[in-house]
């Protein structure tokens, strides 16, 4: 894997000025907020909630909310701006910058009324995460990170993990829509991962959980089937948090692949390492709708 950072990267290619960049970062925090009132608003208050798409994948009046007051900040601040949101897709742009939204990462959570949610907003030069904010509402933590401005939770910087050992480590992970429908799910990896560390936390939000790993509150990440708008703000809070992001297999990540791996520099040798070895359970019926219409 490179040396050098996909922040850091972007960074670079940009050429943008610092006090540019962190006026961008200022402008991501604000829409992060704006989208995380109507969240806080809504929470518990839901009347509207449906499947989009596969089974299990959710939209809300809160996601929809969300997305309206973030978009309004960056068409007020950044008009001539592409802008990629989770529920209203793409709007082209001038030049090489992309705002990439996702108005409420954990909808299931928030459906539930279990409070593990944010609203995220990053901004991508020519698809390299640049810079990012995510909002907790329900937790209170607003989280921000630039290309060579560290990484932040609220007034404290970030600094991930310096576990070395899986045996010591306390990991995290997630499952994607489609799992009951594919082998390559990553129940394997779970159990490989869970036997072989202090356990694997699945909270549903994968910008958290990243968010969570820069924070050092949790050591490592892996996760398949991710969409850019659940990593382009948070993946830029673990690299300037000192962490590593990377592909499976070590290499540089492209957010359009959707697999990456997040951890401090000494466990990422262990977490490649242990996701190479993992075969997927074969023969297994998870899910199997037969089964579950026979439950009493």
């Amino acid at each position: 894997m490179s040396d050098l950072s996909l922040s850091a990267a972007a960074r670079r290619g940009s050429g943008l000025p610092q006090g540019e960049l962190l006026q961008l970062a200022e402008v991501a925090r604000r829409a992060a907020a704006a989208g995380a009132e109507p969240l806080r608003r809504l929470f518990g208050q839901l009347e509207n909630v449906r499947s989009k798409g596969s089974a299990g994948n959710l939209v809300t009046e809160a996601d929809l909310a969300a997305e309206s007051a973030v978009l309004a900040v960056l068409e007020q601040e950044t008009p001539s701006f592409a802008v990629l949101a989770e529920e209203s897709g793409r709007r082209s742009g001038q030049g090489d910058l992309e705002w990439c939204v996702d108005p409420l990462d954990g909808t299931t959570n928030y459906a539930h009324g279990f409070p593990v949610f944010a609203c995220s907003v990053g901004l991508l030069w020519r698809g390299e995460p640049l810079l990012g904010a995510l909002e907790l509402p329900a937790l209170q933590q607003s989280f921000w990170a630039a290309a060579g401005e560290g990484a932040w939770r609220n007034d404290t910087r970030l600094q991930v993990s310096g576990c070395q050992r899986l045996a010591d480590a306390l990991l995290a992970t997630g499952f994607a829509y489609d799992r009951a429908e594919r082998l390559d799910n990553n129940y394997a990896e779970f159990a490989w991962f869970t036997h072989r560390s202090h356990g694997v936390r699945r909270a549903g939000a994968a910008a958290v959980d990243l968010a969570w790993v820069a924070a050092a509150a949790l050591d490592g990440y892996w996760e398949r089937g991710l969409a850019p708008w659940d990593l382009a703000a948070a993946v830029v809070l673990v690299e300037e948090a000192g962490g590593v992001i990377s592909a499976y297999d070590g290499q540089r990540l492209r957010l359009g692949d959707g697999r990456l791996i997040a951890c401090g520099p000494q466990l990422h040798n262990a977490m490649v390492g242990g996701l190479a070895r993992c075969q997927p359970l074969a023969g297994a019926s998870y899910g199997a709708p037969e089964l579950d219409a026979a439950s009493p």
